[in-house]
Protein backbone atom coordinates (compact mmCIF):
# COMPACT_ATOMS: atom_id res chain seq x y z
CA UNK A 1 0.00 0.00 0.00
CA UNK A 2 1.32 3.80 -1.09
CA UNK A 3 1.46 5.90 1.60
CA UNK A 4 0.34 9.72 1.29
CA UNK A 5 2.40 11.59 0.62
CA UNK A 6 2.96 14.36 3.70
CA UNK A 7 5.73 17.21 3.72
CA UNK A 8 8.82 16.10 5.80
CA UNK A 9 7.95 12.18 5.69
CA UNK A 10 10.09 9.80 3.88
CA UNK A 11 8.70 6.47 3.31
CA UNK A 12 11.73 4.50 1.96
CA UNK A 13 13.19 5.66 5.22
CA UNK A 14 10.44 4.61 7.16
CA UNK A 15 10.21 1.36 5.56
CA UNK A 16 14.48 1.11 6.18
CA UNK A 17 13.18 1.97 10.27
CA UNK A 18 10.69 -0.68 10.52
CA UNK A 19 13.32 -3.24 8.39
CA UNK A 20 16.14 -3.00 10.82
CA UNK A 21 14.34 -2.51 13.93
CA UNK A 22 10.97 -3.24 14.01
CA UNK A 23 11.69 -6.77 15.81
CA UNK A 24 14.00 -5.59 18.58
CA UNK A 25 10.66 -3.18 18.85
CA UNK A 26 8.17 -5.94 18.67
CA UNK A 27 10.55 -8.20 21.50
CA UNK A 28 10.37 -4.82 23.68
CA UNK A 29 6.83 -4.28 23.45
CA UNK A 30 6.22 -7.95 24.33
CA UNK A 31 8.57 -7.85 27.59
CA UNK A 32 7.03 -4.69 28.33
CA UNK A 33 3.40 -6.33 28.12
CA UNK A 34 4.28 -9.39 30.33
CA UNK A 35 6.00 -7.46 33.10
CA UNK A 36 3.15 -5.27 33.25
CA UNK A 37 1.10 -7.99 33.99
CA UNK A 38 3.63 -9.99 36.36
CA UNK A 39 4.31 -6.88 38.27
CA UNK A 40 0.26 -6.42 38.55
CA UNK A 41 -0.41 -9.98 40.27
CA UNK A 42 2.82 -9.15 42.42
CA UNK A 43 2.18 -5.94 43.84
CA UNK A 44 -1.43 -7.57 45.05
CA UNK A 45 -0.03 -10.27 46.26
CA UNK A 46 2.30 -7.82 48.37
CA UNK A 47 0.15 -5.20 48.34
CA UNK A 48 1.88 -1.47 49.55
CA UNK A 49 3.90 -2.31 52.22
CA UNK A 50 5.88 -5.11 51.20
CA UNK A 51 5.98 -3.75 47.51
CA UNK A 52 7.57 -0.62 49.33
CA UNK A 53 10.25 -2.77 50.72
CA UNK A 54 10.96 -4.43 47.12
CA UNK A 55 10.63 -1.60 45.09
CA UNK A 56 12.91 0.65 47.47
CA UNK A 57 15.77 -2.63 47.68
CA UNK A 58 15.85 -2.37 43.54
CA UNK A 59 15.70 1.20 43.41
CA UNK A 60 18.84 1.25 45.87
CA UNK A 61 20.65 -0.96 43.94
CA UNK A 62 19.90 0.75 40.51
CA UNK A 63 21.75 3.68 41.46
CA UNK A 64 24.58 1.80 40.80
CA UNK A 65 24.01 0.32 37.38
CA UNK A 66 25.75 2.46 35.60
CA UNK A 67 28.56 2.44 37.08
CA UNK A 68 27.98 -1.52 36.22
CA UNK A 69 27.96 -1.47 32.44
CA UNK A 70 30.34 1.60 32.29
CA UNK A 71 28.21 2.77 29.64
CA UNK A 72 29.86 0.68 27.01
CA UNK A 73 27.20 -0.40 24.77
CA UNK A 74 26.81 2.24 22.19
CA UNK A 75 30.55 2.27 22.02
CA UNK A 76 30.78 -1.71 21.57
CA UNK A 77 28.39 -1.24 18.56
CA UNK A 78 30.32 0.93 17.04
CA UNK A 79 33.19 -0.71 17.38
CA UNK A 80 31.99 -3.79 16.09
CA UNK A 81 30.64 -1.72 13.15
CA UNK A 82 34.02 -0.26 12.08
CA UNK A 83 36.11 -3.48 13.14
CA UNK A 84 33.73 -6.53 12.04
CA UNK A 85 37.08 -8.81 11.79
CA UNK A 86 38.24 -7.78 15.93
CA UNK A 87 34.82 -9.02 17.23
CA UNK A 88 36.46 -11.63 19.54
CA UNK A 89 39.00 -8.96 21.25
CA UNK A 90 35.89 -6.22 21.37
CA UNK A 91 33.84 -8.54 23.05
CA UNK A 92 36.32 -10.08 25.20
CA UNK A 93 37.76 -6.71 26.36
CA UNK A 94 34.02 -5.13 26.67
CA UNK A 95 33.37 -8.65 28.81
CA UNK A 96 35.84 -8.83 31.02
CA UNK A 97 35.41 -4.61 31.96
CA UNK A 98 32.07 -5.42 32.74
CA UNK A 99 33.18 -8.58 35.04
CA UNK A 100 34.91 -6.22 36.81
CA UNK A 101 33.06 -3.20 37.04
CA UNK A 102 30.17 -5.52 38.33
CA UNK A 103 32.76 -7.18 41.08
CA UNK A 104 33.68 -3.74 42.06
CA UNK A 105 30.11 -2.25 42.53
CA UNK A 106 29.46 -5.05 45.44
CA UNK A 107 31.53 -3.40 48.03
CA UNK A 108 31.04 0.15 46.75
CA UNK A 109 26.73 -1.12 47.58
CA UNK A 110 28.22 -2.13 50.64
CA UNK A 111 30.36 0.84 51.43
CA UNK A 112 26.88 3.19 50.82
CA UNK A 113 24.61 0.98 52.82
CA UNK A 114 27.32 2.17 56.09
CA UNK A 115 26.84 5.57 55.15
CA UNK A 116 23.23 5.56 54.01
CA UNK A 117 21.14 2.88 54.86
CA UNK A 118 17.22 2.05 54.64
CA UNK A 119 15.28 1.89 57.59
CA UNK A 120 13.27 -1.64 57.70
CA UNK A 121 14.96 -3.50 55.16
CA UNK A 122 17.28 -6.10 55.68
CA UNK A 123 20.91 -5.61 53.80
CA UNK A 124 20.79 -9.19 52.89
CA UNK A 125 18.24 -8.40 50.48
CA UNK A 126 20.46 -5.12 49.34
CA UNK A 127 23.63 -7.70 49.18
CA UNK A 128 21.57 -10.03 46.41
CA UNK A 129 20.45 -7.42 44.42
CA UNK A 130 24.01 -6.12 44.47
CA UNK A 131 25.06 -9.15 42.02
CA UNK A 132 22.57 -8.20 39.05
CA UNK A 133 25.83 -5.85 37.83
CA UNK A 134 27.52 -8.87 37.55
CA UNK A 135 24.91 -11.49 36.18
CA UNK A 136 24.73 -8.61 33.25
CA UNK A 137 28.39 -8.86 31.73
CA UNK A 138 26.94 -11.24 29.08
CA UNK A 139 24.36 -8.83 27.74
CA UNK A 140 27.26 -7.27 25.58
CA UNK A 141 25.86 -10.26 23.04
CA UNK A 142 23.08 -7.74 22.51
CA UNK A 143 25.37 -5.16 21.29
CA UNK A 144 26.61 -7.91 19.32
CA UNK A 145 23.23 -9.15 17.70
CA UNK A 146 22.35 -5.16 17.47
CA UNK A 147 25.60 -4.54 15.21
CA UNK A 148 24.81 -7.00 13.04
CA UNK A 149 20.80 -6.15 12.59
CA UNK A 150 19.91 -9.34 13.64
CA UNK A 151 17.34 -8.18 15.70
CA UNK A 152 15.08 -11.16 15.64
CA UNK A 153 17.37 -13.17 18.38
CA UNK A 154 17.72 -9.79 20.66
CA UNK A 155 13.48 -10.42 20.92
CA UNK A 156 13.66 -14.36 21.11
CA UNK A 157 15.66 -14.23 24.38
CA UNK A 158 14.12 -11.27 25.44
CA UNK A 159 10.77 -12.68 25.17
CA UNK A 160 11.65 -15.93 26.57
CA UNK A 161 13.31 -14.65 29.16
CA UNK A 162 10.74 -12.59 30.26
CA UNK A 163 7.75 -15.29 29.81
CA UNK A 164 10.28 -17.76 32.32
CA UNK A 165 10.51 -14.82 34.76
CA UNK A 166 7.36 -13.68 34.94
CA UNK A 167 6.29 -17.83 35.33
CA UNK A 168 8.64 -17.85 38.41
CA UNK A 169 7.22 -14.71 39.89
CA UNK A 170 3.47 -16.19 39.57
CA UNK A 171 4.91 -19.69 40.92
CA UNK A 172 5.30 -17.87 43.75
CA UNK A 173 2.45 -15.44 44.53
CA UNK A 174 0.73 -19.35 44.27
CA UNK A 175 2.96 -20.46 46.74
CA UNK A 176 2.21 -17.43 49.11
CA UNK A 177 6.30 -17.10 48.84
CA UNK A 178 8.29 -14.90 51.54
CA UNK A 179 8.77 -11.78 50.18
CA UNK A 180 12.88 -13.07 50.61
CA UNK A 181 12.85 -15.36 47.31
CA UNK A 182 11.30 -12.19 45.33
CA UNK A 183 14.16 -10.53 46.00
CA UNK A 184 16.16 -13.57 44.38
CA UNK A 185 13.79 -13.35 41.53
CA UNK A 186 14.25 -10.18 40.51
CA UNK A 187 18.07 -10.92 41.05
CA UNK A 188 17.36 -13.39 38.85
CA UNK A 189 15.74 -11.60 35.64
CA UNK A 190 19.02 -10.33 34.73
CA UNK A 191 20.64 -13.95 34.79
CA UNK A 192 17.96 -15.31 32.63
CA UNK A 193 18.29 -12.96 30.27
CA UNK A 194 22.26 -13.31 29.94
CA UNK A 195 22.09 -17.09 30.25
CA UNK A 196 20.38 -16.83 26.86
CA UNK A 197 22.32 -14.50 25.09
CA UNK A 198 25.31 -16.61 25.79
CA UNK A 199 23.35 -19.86 24.35
CA UNK A 200 21.97 -18.10 21.20
CA UNK A 201 25.38 -16.81 20.57
CA UNK A 202 27.11 -20.30 20.73
CA UNK A 203 24.27 -21.74 18.51
CA UNK A 204 24.96 -18.93 16.14
CA UNK A 205 28.16 -20.96 15.44
CA UNK A 206 30.31 -18.19 17.72
CA UNK A 207 31.71 -18.86 20.51
CA UNK A 208 32.19 -17.10 24.03
CA UNK A 209 35.39 -19.21 24.60
CA UNK A 210 37.33 -17.40 21.82
CA UNK A 211 36.67 -14.15 22.96
CA UNK A 212 40.29 -12.42 23.42
CA UNK A 213 41.58 -9.43 26.21
CA UNK A 214 43.01 -6.51 24.60
CA UNK A 215 44.61 -3.37 27.69
CA UNK A 216 44.91 -0.55 24.75
CA UNK A 217 41.58 -1.34 23.51
CA UNK A 218 40.07 -1.00 27.18
CA UNK A 219 41.71 2.35 27.49
CA UNK A 220 40.12 3.54 24.68
CA UNK A 221 36.41 2.13 25.62
CA UNK A 222 37.21 3.23 28.84
CA UNK A 223 38.43 7.02 27.69
CA UNK A 224 35.11 6.93 25.23
CA UNK A 225 32.65 6.38 27.84
CA UNK A 226 33.75 8.00 30.86
CA UNK A 227 31.15 10.81 30.43
CA UNK A 228 28.44 8.57 29.75
CA UNK A 229 29.47 6.67 33.19
CA UNK A 230 28.69 9.93 34.91
CA UNK A 231 25.85 10.79 33.21
CA UNK A 232 24.27 7.39 33.66
CA UNK A 233 24.65 7.71 37.57
CA UNK A 234 23.43 11.20 37.23
CA UNK A 235 20.39 9.44 35.25
CA UNK A 236 20.15 6.22 37.77
CA UNK A 237 19.88 9.11 40.68
CA UNK A 238 17.41 11.05 39.58
CA UNK A 239 15.22 8.51 37.93
CA UNK A 240 15.24 6.28 40.80
CA UNK A 241 16.15 8.24 44.39
CA UNK A 242 12.25 9.48 44.51
CA UNK A 243 11.16 6.18 45.37
CA UNK A 244 13.84 5.59 48.32
CA UNK A 245 13.44 9.51 49.49
CA UNK A 246 9.34 9.00 49.60
CA UNK A 247 10.27 5.90 51.80
CA UNK A 248 12.72 7.71 54.15
CA UNK A 249 10.83 10.52 54.32
CA UNK A 250 7.50 9.58 55.26
CA UNK A 251 9.11 7.20 57.70
CA UNK A 252 7.99 3.71 58.70
CA UNK A 253 4.99 2.07 57.71
CA UNK A 254 3.19 5.11 55.68
CA UNK A 255 6.92 5.53 53.83
CA UNK A 256 6.86 1.89 52.90
CA UNK A 257 3.36 2.12 51.67
CA UNK A 258 4.09 5.29 49.54
CA UNK A 259 6.75 3.60 47.93
CA UNK A 260 5.05 0.28 47.28
CA UNK A 261 2.37 1.90 45.44
CA UNK A 262 4.56 4.88 43.70
CA UNK A 263 6.38 2.21 42.12
CA UNK A 264 3.53 0.81 40.18
CA UNK A 265 3.29 4.70 39.01
CA UNK A 266 6.86 4.69 37.84
CA UNK A 267 6.18 1.32 35.60
CA UNK A 268 3.07 2.72 33.86
CA UNK A 269 4.64 5.98 33.33
CA UNK A 270 7.70 4.99 31.82
CA UNK A 271 6.22 1.91 29.84
CA UNK A 272 7.35 3.80 26.27
CA UNK A 273 10.82 4.71 27.28
CA UNK A 274 12.63 2.37 25.28
CA UNK A 275 10.48 4.11 22.38
CA UNK A 276 12.47 7.52 22.00
CA UNK A 277 15.77 5.33 22.17
CA UNK A 278 14.98 3.11 19.19
CA UNK A 279 13.35 5.84 16.68
CA UNK A 280 16.50 8.30 17.43
CA UNK A 281 18.94 5.16 16.93
CA UNK A 282 17.65 4.41 14.22
CA UNK A 283 16.87 7.88 12.41
CA UNK A 284 19.86 9.84 13.48
CA UNK A 285 22.35 8.21 11.00
CA UNK A 286 20.35 10.03 8.27
CA UNK A 287 20.23 13.71 10.27
CA UNK A 288 23.87 13.37 10.21
CA UNK A 289 24.33 12.30 6.51
CA UNK A 290 22.35 15.72 5.99
CA UNK A 291 24.56 17.31 8.89
CA UNK A 292 27.47 16.99 6.25
CA UNK A 293 25.67 17.56 3.30
CA UNK A 294 22.83 19.62 3.46
CA UNK A 295 22.88 22.10 6.73
CA UNK A 296 19.29 23.26 5.61
CA UNK A 297 17.54 19.77 5.47
CA UNK A 298 19.81 18.80 8.59
CA UNK A 299 17.44 21.58 10.45
CA UNK A 300 14.70 20.28 9.08
CA UNK A 301 15.14 16.93 9.50
CA UNK A 302 15.85 18.06 13.38
CA UNK A 303 12.76 19.54 13.74
CA UNK A 304 10.56 16.69 12.27
CA UNK A 305 12.17 14.48 15.35
CA UNK A 306 11.04 16.81 17.56
CA UNK A 307 7.49 17.04 16.06
CA UNK A 308 7.40 13.47 16.01
CA UNK A 309 8.59 12.51 20.11
CA UNK A 310 5.72 15.59 20.75
CA UNK A 311 3.17 13.53 18.88
CA UNK A 312 4.32 10.16 20.60
CA UNK A 313 4.55 11.02 23.84
CA UNK A 314 1.61 13.55 23.66
CA UNK A 315 -0.70 10.43 22.47
CA UNK A 316 0.64 8.39 25.53
CA UNK A 317 -0.01 11.12 27.79
CA UNK A 318 -3.54 12.19 26.90
CA UNK A 319 -4.04 8.37 26.73
CA UNK A 320 -2.61 7.51 30.14
CA UNK A 321 -4.31 10.99 31.68
CA UNK A 322 -7.75 9.49 30.73
CA UNK A 323 -7.18 6.07 31.53
CA UNK A 324 -5.42 6.14 35.05
CA UNK A 325 -8.87 5.38 37.24
CA UNK A 326 -9.63 1.88 34.83
CA UNK A 327 -6.09 1.24 34.91
CA UNK A 328 -5.77 1.25 38.85
CA UNK A 329 -9.36 -1.01 38.58
CA UNK A 330 -7.12 -3.74 38.08
CA UNK A 331 -5.07 -3.69 41.13
CA UNK A 332 -6.46 -3.90 44.93
CA UNK A 333 -7.83 -0.78 46.50
CA UNK A 334 -5.05 0.13 48.44
CA UNK A 335 -3.48 1.42 45.79
CA UNK A 336 -6.21 3.48 44.40
CA UNK A 337 -4.63 6.72 45.36
CA UNK A 338 -1.60 6.13 43.24
CA UNK A 339 -3.73 6.97 39.36
CA UNK A 340 -4.47 10.72 40.13
CA UNK A 341 -0.52 10.52 40.60
CA UNK A 342 0.07 8.40 37.23
CA UNK A 343 -2.09 11.10 35.67
CA UNK A 344 0.58 13.48 36.87
CA UNK A 345 3.57 11.64 36.22
CA UNK A 346 2.39 10.68 32.88
CA UNK A 347 3.74 14.13 31.63
CA UNK A 348 6.90 14.04 32.50
CA UNK A 349 7.51 11.95 29.33
CA UNK A 350 7.05 14.37 27.17
CA UNK A 351 10.21 15.82 27.99
CA UNK A 352 11.96 12.33 28.45
CA UNK A 353 11.56 11.55 24.72
CA UNK A 354 12.64 15.17 23.80
CA UNK A 355 15.99 14.63 25.98
CA UNK A 356 16.63 11.20 24.34
CA UNK A 357 16.16 13.23 20.80
CA UNK A 358 18.50 16.28 21.61
CA UNK A 359 21.21 13.89 23.71
CA UNK A 360 22.06 12.30 19.96
CA UNK A 361 22.06 16.16 19.05
CA UNK A 362 24.36 17.36 21.57
CA UNK A 363 26.77 14.07 21.01
CA UNK A 364 27.07 14.80 17.14
CA UNK A 365 28.09 18.74 17.84
CA UNK A 366 30.19 17.15 20.12
CA UNK A 367 28.84 18.85 23.34
CA UNK A 368 29.82 15.78 25.16
CA UNK A 369 29.77 16.68 28.68
CA UNK A 370 26.20 18.69 28.44
CA UNK A 371 24.74 15.05 28.50
CA UNK A 372 25.88 14.49 31.90
CA UNK A 373 25.43 18.15 32.94
CA UNK A 374 22.06 18.40 32.12
CA UNK A 375 21.04 14.84 34.18
CA UNK A 376 23.10 16.20 37.23
CA UNK A 377 20.90 19.53 37.51
CA UNK A 378 18.15 17.12 36.61
CA UNK A 379 19.06 14.68 39.33
CA UNK A 380 19.79 18.44 41.99
CA UNK A 381 16.31 20.10 41.22
CA UNK A 382 14.51 16.55 41.80
CA UNK A 383 16.39 16.06 44.94
CA UNK A 384 15.52 19.32 46.11
CA UNK A 385 11.68 19.52 45.44
CA UNK A 386 11.42 15.77 46.94
CA UNK A 387 12.61 17.40 49.89
CA UNK A 388 10.07 19.93 49.74
CA UNK A 389 7.10 18.72 48.25
CA UNK A 390 6.92 15.18 49.91
CA UNK A 391 6.25 16.24 53.15
CA UNK A 392 3.14 18.47 52.16
CA UNK A 393 1.90 16.30 48.92
CA UNK A 394 3.39 12.40 49.77
CA UNK A 395 3.80 10.74 46.57
CA UNK A 396 1.62 13.94 44.16
CA UNK A 397 4.93 15.67 45.83
CA UNK A 398 7.12 13.03 44.09
CA UNK A 399 5.41 13.05 40.80
CA UNK A 400 5.46 17.27 40.19
CA UNK A 401 9.23 17.16 40.83
CA UNK A 402 10.39 14.67 38.73
CA UNK A 403 8.29 16.03 36.41
CA UNK A 404 9.67 19.26 36.63
CA UNK A 405 13.34 17.99 36.97
CA UNK A 406 12.76 15.98 33.19
CA UNK A 407 11.86 19.26 32.37
CA UNK A 408 15.23 21.24 33.48
CA UNK A 409 17.14 18.72 31.99
CA UNK A 410 15.79 18.97 29.32
CA UNK A 411 16.13 22.60 28.47
CA UNK A 412 18.92 23.55 30.16
CA UNK A 413 20.38 23.70 25.97
CA UNK A 414 18.07 27.39 26.23
CA UNK A 415 20.64 28.81 28.70
CA UNK A 416 23.76 28.21 26.49
CA UNK A 417 24.18 30.22 23.67
CA UNK A 418 25.59 27.78 21.40
CA UNK A 419 22.69 24.75 21.92
CA UNK A 420 19.91 27.68 22.63
CA UNK A 421 18.84 27.21 18.58
CA UNK A 422 17.98 23.74 19.37
CA UNK A 423 16.37 24.44 22.54
CA UNK A 424 13.98 27.15 21.01
CA UNK A 425 13.13 23.96 18.27
CA UNK A 426 12.29 21.66 20.94
CA UNK A 427 9.91 24.72 22.16
CA UNK A 428 8.38 25.17 18.71
CA UNK A 429 7.52 21.58 18.83
CA UNK A 430 6.62 21.46 22.35
CA UNK A 431 3.85 24.05 22.20
CA UNK A 432 2.94 22.61 18.47
CA UNK A 433 4.25 25.81 16.76
CA UNK A 434 6.22 23.67 14.06
CA UNK A 435 3.05 21.71 13.25
CA UNK A 436 0.71 24.32 12.71
CA UNK A 437 3.60 25.71 10.49
CA UNK A 438 3.47 22.49 9.09
CA UNK A 439 -0.49 22.28 8.72
CA UNK A 440 -1.17 26.69 7.29
CA UNK A 441 1.66 26.04 5.13
CA UNK A 442 -0.40 23.18 3.07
Amino acid sequence: MKLPKINGFDEQALNKYFKNTGLLMLGRVGSMAIKMLTTIHVANYLLPERNGVLSTSTSYVFLFAALAGLGLDSFIVKELHQFPKQRDTILGTSFLLKIFAGLLCIPIIFIAWQLFPLTNIPYLFILILSFVGLFQSFTIIDSYFQSEVQSKYIMQVQIIGNIVSAGIKILLVYLAADIMYFIYAYAFDILILSIGYFVTYQRKGRSVFNWKYDHQLAKKLLHLSWPLIISGIMVSVYMKIDVIMLKEILGDDVGTKASGAYATVVMFSEALNFVPVAIVTSLFPAILNARRDDPQRYQKRLQNLFDLMIWLSLAFAIFITIASPLIYQSFKPQYVAAAPVLAVHVWGSLFVFLGVASGQFLIAEGFNKLTFIRTGLGAIVNIILNFLLIPKMGMMGTAIATVVAYFSATFLILFIPKTRPQGIMMLKSLFLVSAFQKIFKR
